[in-house]
């Protein structure tokens, strides 16, 4: 399954997020998968766990990042993607 801003995200009940100095790091406690963020990451992780709805996501990412809606939203749904292919989250 392929993330779109039509789509929404869910987080694991094994998965596990622990933040130290702006980075983070992703754990699958079931399957022991990892991903470590970087500040961008965190924050866009943390707005996943906050909306949910990639659409939602993307619409903070526009407020918060210097950047272009369309660069924003290529870079959210390629995280979202592979944080979906490591069983980090799952799309619905």
């Amino acid at each position: 399954m392929t993330a779109s801003l039509d789509r929404s995200v869910r987080v694991g009940k094994d998965v596990v997020f622990r933040e130290l100095e702006g980075e983070a790091v992703i754990l699958n406690l079931e399957t022991g998968t990892y991903f470590g963020l970087d500040t961008v990451g965190t924050r866009i992780w943390q707005f996943c766990r906050d909306h949910g709805s990639l659409r939602s996501v993307w619409q903070a990412m526009q407020r918060e990042f210097d950047a272009p809606a369309e660069e924003l939203q290529a870079d959210l749904l390629a995280f979202v993607d592979e944080l979906s292919s490591r069983g980090l989250v799952t799309l619905q």
